[in-house]
């Protein structure tokens, strides 16, 4: 795997890495991690920096470490940071499933006059596409619009990468989340990555994420095969 080695430290890459499989039922939860020779082939660096990079998670909570037993996953819920809601990606690996998400296209690109994209970032931005699997069948096509200046970015750095975790590390003030759902026609595209017939009705889903000033950090569409596995939203009170 291409780590970047111009930004953040490659322990802290690989640890980001690490918690989003673990966070996406990619390594479940008391399951084990693979074995350290294997994570230094796989990532391509040193046994120290793969050790530093677990320490981080065992600090967080999400890995247990034994001597001669390996490292295993002992919680896979990132720590809520906004009422009691749970993420719907977590809600889907605690019932047992698999997330899986390919990075399809990165780039800077003008935005659509007349569209919600144009709207709230003007006339250009940096566009993220991403496919999201469950239990490897197509179910999630999504596509972010972000400030233009948080780019240009190497595919690299968000192939594996939080989008939030990303934009906060390069200085959003992530303040305020206002998400809308609505029934929608899958365009062309949008049919043929998720496997259905053209304008077939989909779960419609668009966020707009803003700072303290009410500056938009990132706007999304994505549509979801509700047939598939319907949306839920989880609440403990």
């Amino acid at each position: 795997m291409n780590l970047t080695r111009h930004h953040k430290p490659l322990y802290v890459q690989i640890k980001n890495i690490l918690k989003d499989r673990v966070l996406h039922g990619h390594y479940p939860l008391h399951g084990k991690l693979p074995s350290e020779p294997r994570l230094e082939e796989e990532f391509g660096v040193s046994k120290i920096t793969i050790r530093n990079a677990i320490k981080e998670l065992v600090q967080e909570g999400y890995l247990e470490t034994s001597s001669g037993r390996g490292t295993t996953v002992i919680r896979n819920t990132s720590p809520a940071k906004r009422s009691s809601w749970k993420r719907f990606t977590e809600v889907l690996v605690e019932e047992g499933h698999r997330m899986e998400k390919e990075l399809l296209r990165v780039e800077t690109a003008a935005t659509v006059p007349g569209s919600e994209a144009h709207r709230l970032l003007g006339e250009r931005c940096l566009r993220i596409e991403r496919l999201y699997r469950l239990n490897g069948e197509p179910y999630i096509h999504y596509v972010h619009y972000v400030p233009e200046r948080f780019g240009p970015v190497a595919a690299s750095e968000l192939h594996a990468q939080s989008l939030y975790g990303w934009l906060e590390e390069r200085g959003a003030e992530l303040a305020r989340f206002r998400d809308a759902f609505s029934a929608a026609a899958a365009a062309p595209s949008t049919a043929a990555l998720l496997g259905v017939e053209l304008r077939t009705p989909l779960l419609k889903r668009t966020r707009c994420a803003c700072d303290e000033a009410g500056e938009t950090m990132e706007y999304s569409e994505g549509f979801y095969q509700a047939g598939l596995h319907p949306y839920v939203v989880d609440y403990e009170v």
